[in-house]
């Protein structure tokens, strides 16, 4: 475990710490039970110490054995690449630092248990001069071949971004006017951070929107707020994109074709299911049957100059069909569930303590130890517990 630094590196580690808990050679030494020229010797490289030491030397000094071990820890600063977006809104820097803190907390928890994660960028697809409407279309549609979802709805954008693209998405509560951000990072990869307090349809056409940065302007972050700009053309390819992304042209008219067999008119019944089948709002669906000549346009304006289409008369179209919204549940915990797993394992392994839990995830120690409480109800570590082939 220590090959990775040199014995001289870690004994000045071991001295630093040692000198930080204001604890003299003398006292750690007898804390110990070992001579003091033993704590000399480690100190000064003269013999590397053997992990069990490590680990009453980390005790003694109120560290971690990975603190005192782990290479200079990766730090990932989102914010000064949002600032030359010249956004100064408030509200957007908050959600910009709150997405930093989990990236980087994320980071480090995945550092401290040597985990990789896997990541499977998108091929990228710089803007070209014409018309960027028609390039988004068109490598909605090689991106979806390219992942392997044909040209059927797209279920869960957000599973598909997080488990087939190896994104990082956090959903938390935000302001209101915010509905995600977007930041690429060589280290952390695409990072993506969506709005709880949005409909769970709203949120997807958000992870679309900001999907479409991750395919033309990786590079460049994005922040989708309400009064936001829609002029530029990096803005007019994302909308386009995820247009063509959550609802391919095709498909739709496949669909529509299918749920409005016998009609004559558009209803409210029409509208629910063809959005509850593409999982986008009810709003975008019939502003996307419009676009693509299936309706007249206006349809949407005519809905909400005549009571609009409302959640109840959704649940009463829809029923059991409606499925519990994971995201906003989720967003509900102090850290996501995959965070909570690996908070959990890196205290099991004392690699961090309930302090260092809290400073990393900026949460108050009562969280923490819910986190770990969490954790140990699932008997994790158990002698008898079953055990991974890998």
């Amino acid at each position: 475990m220590t090959e990775a630094l040199t014995p001289e590196e870690v004994g000045d580690r071991l001295r630093l710490a040692r000198e930080a808990a204001r604890v003299t050679q003398a006292a750690a030494a007898e804390a110990l039970q070992i001579a003091r020229t033993t704590v000399v010797a480690i100190e000064q490289g003269q013999r590397r110490p053997r992990l069990d030491e490590l680990q009453r030397f980390a005790s003694l000094y109120s560290v971690s054995v990975n603190a005192l071990l782990r290479r200079e820890a990766v730090q990932i600063d989102l914010k000064p690449r949002f600032r030359r977006t010249g956004e100064p809104d408030l509200a957007v820097e908050g959600a910009v630092e709150l997405l930093t803190t989990l990236v980087q907390a994320e980071l480090e928890l995945e550092g401290l248990l040597g985990v990789q994660r896997a990541r499977n960028d998108p091929p990228e697809r710089p803007l070209l001069p014409g018309n960027v409407t028609l390039q988004a279309e068109q490598d909605a549609a090689e991106l979806r071949q390219w992942l392997g979802i044909g040209s059927g709805p797209v279920q869960d954008i957000v599973s598909v971004l997080e488990f087939q693209l190896g994104a990082r998405i956090f959903t938390r509560k935000l302001p209101a006017k915010i509905s995600g951000l977007y930041a690429f990072d060589d280290i952390a990869g695409a990072c993506i951070l969506l709005n709880a307090s949005h409909p769970k349809d709203r949120r997807a056409q958000t992870a679309a929107h900001e999907l479409g940065h991750f395919v033309s302007t990786r590079k460049h972050p994005d922040a989708l707020y309400a009064g936001s700009p829609e002029t530029s053309r990096e803005e007019r390819y994302a909308i386009a994109f995820a247009k063509a992304l959550l609802t391919p042209a095709r498909a739709v008219m496949a669909q529509f074709h299918s749920v409005t067999v016998g009609a004559t008119q558009l209803t409210r019944r029409h509208v629910i299911v063809m959005a509850h089948l593409f999982g986008v709002s009810r709003e975008a669906m019939v502003r996307r049957l419009e676009e693509i000549g299936l309706t007249k346009p206006g349809t949407w304006d005519w809905f909400v100059d005549n009571g609009g289409i409302t959640d109840e008369q959704a649940r009463q179209v829809l029923g059991e069909s409606i499925s519990p919204d994971e995201g906003r549940t989720d967003a509900a915990r102090p850290v996501s569930m995959r965070v909570g797993l690996l908070v959990g394992e890196a205290w099991a392994k004392s690699l961090l303590s309930e302090g260092q839990i809290a400073q990393l995830l900026q949460l108050d120690r009562v969280d923490v130890r819910a986190l770990i409480d969490a954790y140990e109800d699932e008997e994790v570590g158990r002698d008898d517990s079953p055990r991974l082939l890998v």
